[in-house]
């Protein structure tokens, strides 16, 4: 476990353990909270798994959906906490629950869940990831890893090499690579050497998006259900500020686009691809607000307070994490507190 998420934990436990997630909830939970989910799947036995974060298996889903149903919080879609901000009503605190991407998982394992509880939900598909032209690149990345011993790549102009034999070796390296791409200037320069490093070994990036995401008739298939929303979440993936003000227009307005021709109904909500501060801000907030979108999510932790009503294209959201599968961090998390004290007491965070 890393240091962070040591400290996290940490923080967690004593949030629990001394009741203060329920005391303090009242003064830092606002009036609700977005929940964000990638994958819901059964556990794999790989040691090597740096993407784990963004999966929750299906039993520690079902726990937190029911612990949630019993609560007397509202469990809400997308167009009510709309309705409740724009309107002002704040009378009951909400939850809503989200996923990234499209992935089949949410079909197969999540879905049967919520449909028992029957808790509404949004999925943001992007629509690359749904015609099979999509690159999760950061899958390649750890693919890479995985299947080699040693691996040689070009980083700041000359060729490096890396052992990453064992385990511990492997985590270290995805880590730092990473964040090496993370840091290039133009996303076609990310995606470019992870092209190349997967060409060099042997990893398909098309496969990922056949193996893990819906098609187009499996999202129709869920898009059926009243508790579904089908939300955009661009055509490619791009980390937008990494592109250009006409390339993030045209992601935002095209992956609507392709939603609305696929489906016949036009999305009128928005996920931003990673979300961070360091992928989406003020420049990608205020043109999706100009594409008339009702709400746009990022996922800068934070619950949801009465000033977002002012905020709808930067509304931050609390990660079900897979690092976290106990259904007291799910407790602590969805009161808003432990993300209250992330946030260094702030309630907004939209710059």
């Amino acid at each position: 476990m890393s240091a962070r998420n040591a400290i996290f934990r940490a923080a967690l436990e004593t949030l629990y353990f001394s009741g203060a997630h329920v005391w303090l909830r009242p003064l830092l939970g606002g009036v609700g909270a977005i929940l964000t989910l990638h994958h819901v799947r059964p556990p794999r036995p790989d040691r090597f798994q740096p993407n784990r974060l963004l999966e929750v298996t299906p039993r520690f889903f079902e726990r937190v959906v029911r612990r949630l149903r019993r609560s007397g919080t509202d469990l809400i879609s997308l167009d009510e906490m709309h309705r409740r901000m724009t309107e002002g009503d704040f009378a009951r605190r909400f939850v809503c629950v989200t996923f990234d991407d499209g992935y089949r998982d949410t079909l197969k394992f999540a879905y049967p869940v919520l449909k028992q509880y029957q808790v509404p939900f949004c999925v943001y598909v992007a629509s690359g990831f749904a015609d099979r032209v999509g690159e999760m690149w950061w899958l390649a990345l750890e693919a890479v890893i995985a299947k080699n011993a040693r691996i040689g790549m070009r980083m700041e102009g000359r060729d490096q090499w890396f052992d990453c034999e064992g385990v511990h070796e492997k985590r270290a390296l995805f880590e730092q690579l990473y964040w090496w791409l993370r840091r290039r200037k133009t996303e076609e320069e990310l995606r470019q050497i992870v092209r190349e490093l997967s060409a060099r070994y042997g990893v398909n990036i098309a496969a990922f998006c056949d193996e893990l995401c819906m098609t187009w008739q499996e999202i129709a298939e869920l898009a059926a259900d009243p508790l579904v929303t089908i939300g955009a979440h661009t055509v490619n993936h791009p980390i937008l500020a990494k592109i250009t003000d006409v390339a993030v227009r045209s992601e935002l307005e095209n992956g609507r686009a392709v939603i609305e021709a696929a489906l016949g109904k036009r999305p009128e909500h928005l996920a931003y691809p990673v979300g961070d501060p360091t992928s989406a801000g003020p420049r990608e907030f205020k043109i999706a607000a100009e594409l008339g979108y009702k709400t746009a999510v990022t996922t800068r932790p934070g619950a949801i307070f009465k000033a977002h009503a002012d905020h709808l294209m930067a509304l931050p959201r609390i990660s079900l994490n897979g690092e976290f599968q106990r259904p007291r961090y799910a407790r602590v998390l969805a009161s808003g507190t432990a993300t209250a004290l992330w946030n260094g007491f702030r309630p907004l965070n939209v710059g």
